[in-house]
């Protein structure tokens, strides 16, 4: 990706970010979805805390949110619009431009790091003034984490979004992802878990994002609850970057093929399929 394509990528992602912020069906759909669900657990959990650790409840919610903000907007959300794009014909008109398809993939990570980014402080704020939860502690670590966990998912997201079929198939893709939170300690501690779920859970990027963000909130009573009964930083870390490198090495040849296949024939094949459902 060249130096331009990679500012009208950035460009186009920020216009794109404050037109959803602007469209009130947007930012309800934002507000009522993940930040509106998380506002009425907390107000449902009062102050409730977890046995034996004094810590609130609410505060391993809203770290299991944050968690689920960046799984769910990288690997749900950025697929569906990929997908979208392809069956409209966007990709099949930017292949003709040259560089509009990095721009536009640039465009899309600049989107789905602003929704993150936004969807990420109104849960923090939600969880602060709602209940009472205690703001991070390791303001670094929870910075990186973020920052990091955000960078490993969403090239998976976009190799996601190459291999599905259609939108019809999103649905179907959805139900292991969503499986694979509820494994992976984001809500529920992990060690509460059969070993083989734990074995299973440490092989994907949501069990390394989940723990470095509790460690930049949660205090050390609650290591009990956690494998080895520590953080292991540099193991978030590496865990991570190591999904970065695999998710930047599989998507782009993803993408090529994907990009190289559209025609014309095939949109208008897809669009006389649409019109006869």
């Amino acid at each position: 990706m060249n130096a331009r394509a990679l500012r009208i990528g950035m460009k186009r992602g920020w216009t794109e970010h404050n037109h959803l912020l602007r469209t009130r069906k947007e930012l309800l759909g934002t507000l009522i979805g993940t930040v509106g669900v998380f506002a009425a657990l907390t107000l449902w959990m009062g102050d409730s805390t977890v046995e034996e650790t004094g810590v609130p409840t609410i505060t391993f919610m809203m770290v299991g949110f944050l968690a689920f903000t960046v799984f769910g907007t990288a690997l749900m959300t950025f697929p569906m619009a990929l997908v979208t794009d392809r069956e409209e014909g966007t990709l099949l008109r930017l292949r003709t431009i040259p560089g509009g398809i990095p721009a536009y993939l640039a465009g899309r990570a600049v989107t789905a790091l602003c929704q993150i980014a936004v969807q990420s402080v109104l849960i923090v704020a939600a969880g602060v003034l709602l209940g009472g939860a205690p703001l991070p502690h390791d303001w670094f670590t929870l910075a990186w984490v973020l920052l990091l966990g955000t960078v490993a998912t969403v090239p998976l997201g976009a190799a996601i979004g190459c291999v599905l079929p259609s939108r019809n198939a999103v649905g179907v893709a959805t139900l292991p992802l969503m499986a694979l939170m509820f494994t992976s300690g984001v809500f529920i501690p992990v060690t509460l878990m059969p070993e083989v779920l734990q074995w299973t859970a440490q092989a994907f990027p949501l069990y390394w994002q989940g723990l470095g963000l509790r460690a930049a909130f949660l205090p050390d009573t609650m290591l009990a609850a956690e494998i080895g009964g520590s953080w292991r930083l540099p193991y978030v870390a590496a865990a991570l970057a190591a999904w970065t490198v695999a998710g930047m090495l599989l998507a782009p040849p993803l993408i090529r093929r994907v990009t190289r296949r559209e025609s014309g024939s095939r949109l208008a094949a897809r669009q006389l399929a649409a019109q006869r459902s």
